[in-house]
């Protein structure tokens, strides 16, 4: 049996929110260009004021290379109890995108409908949308998700995502699972007895 080449560090136990406390949220951005400074960071910014409009107390974006930089981002962000983490960058097929990887050895589950559906919407204006390989799962109580690189990506994935997330995050906490049932219907009254002789009035 051949020993795993990455293993993954122990996770240290998420910080429980106290009762009440605002829904946290961080970005990190994955780009080794940003990060040694040869361009600004477009995306990071703009999830972070998008987060920011949803109602999440916001940190970052943090902008850290590709690659393991961005795990040790993620499991320092579980650690710390934030209730969602957003990535943008490095999601897609060239040899340096490798944020969906070290995503993937983060998380416990994940949750492909978010991606899946970031993508559709994305591919319905970019077909190379369909070649993002970025990953959404739960980490503890954390729910991390990974948004392509591009402003427009991030633009599509935030569309998606602002009537999920604050939802997702009320169920990580332990809310509710789903909106408030339907009340129970009153049954319908039983027919007559045909058997009976009262009057037919």
């Amino acid at each position: 049996m051949t020993a795993d080449p990455h293993p993954s560090p122990q996770q240290a136990t998420p910080v429980a929110p106290p009762p009440g406390a605002p829904l946290r949220a961080l970005v990190v951005t994955a780009s080794n260009r940003a990060a040694a400074g040869v361009y600004p960071d477009k995306g990071g910014p703009l999830l972070a004021e998008g987060l920011a409009a949803l109602g999440f107390a916001v940190d970052g974006p943090q902008v850290v290379p590709d690659g393991e930089p961005v795990e040790a981002a993620l499991r320092a962000a579980v650690t710390a109890g934030y209730d969602v983490v957003l990535t943008t960058g490095g999601t897609g097929i060239s040899p340096t995108d490798r944020t969906p990887d070290v995503t993937r050895r983060v998380i416990d589950y994940e949750v492909p409908g978010i991606p899946e559906a970031i993508r559709a919407a994305g591919r319905a204006k970019v077909p190379t949308a369909a070649l993002s390989r970025g990953l959404a799962g739960v980490a503890g109580r954390t729910l991390i998700v990974n948004l392509p690189g591009s402003t427009g990506g991030v633009r599509d994935g935030l569309a998606v995502l602002a009537d999920l997330l604050p939802h997702a995050a009320d169920q990580l906490r332990g809310g509710d699972h789903g909106p408030t049932p339907a009340p129970t219907p009153t049954p319908a009254p039983a027919p007559p007895d045909p058997t009976s002789t009262g009057s037919a009035h």
